[in-house]
């Protein structure tokens, strides 16, 4: 799968992804800061993963961790802070939302600390029963 628009192309293929570009933007997000590379290797390897390029650059990501039948987690999305105001995270949620592997999902899930906004443009909500909900959560990794 390959959108494009004026010089940016937003691809699910792995092989043009730039795991230095990769590693460099996670080092500095809140989220994954101290996640070693290897670690982003692996989760890379087993996810569906999207890139957004300018040319040749990458200067997005997202992967989607799903069994392509009932449920995703999107996460690790980032646009390079050169990059913003530019509307490539809408048009990233669109293009991930349009993959034909990720159709007819009963459930999507996410993450975000300060990101509510966008991606409730695309039907995302808050928990609506939050404590059905439960989690292993080890910080040190």
């Amino acid at each position: 799968m390959e959108y494009k628009r004026d010089s940016f192309i937003i691809a699910d293929d792995p092989e043009k992804l730039d795991l230095d570009a990769i590693c460099d933007f996670l080092s500095r997000a809140y989220w994954a800061e101290k996640r070693p590379r290897e670690v982003i290797e692996k989760s890379i390897r087993f996810s569906l993963n999207f890139g957004v390029y300018d040319g040749n650059r990458q200067v997005g990501f997202a992967r989607v961790i799903t069994d392509y039948a009932t449920f995703a987690y999107l996460c690790d999305v980032f646009i390079h802070e050169e990059y913003r105001g530019h509307a490539l995270g809408k048009w990233l949620m669109e293009s991930i939302l349009a993959h034909p592997n990720l159709q007819g999902l009963r459930r999507w899930s996410l993450a975000t600390r300060d990101a509510h906004g966008l991606y409730k443009q695309f039907g995302f909500a808050e928990l609506s029963n939050p404590a059905s909900w439960m989690e292993k959560f080890d910080p040190a990794k």
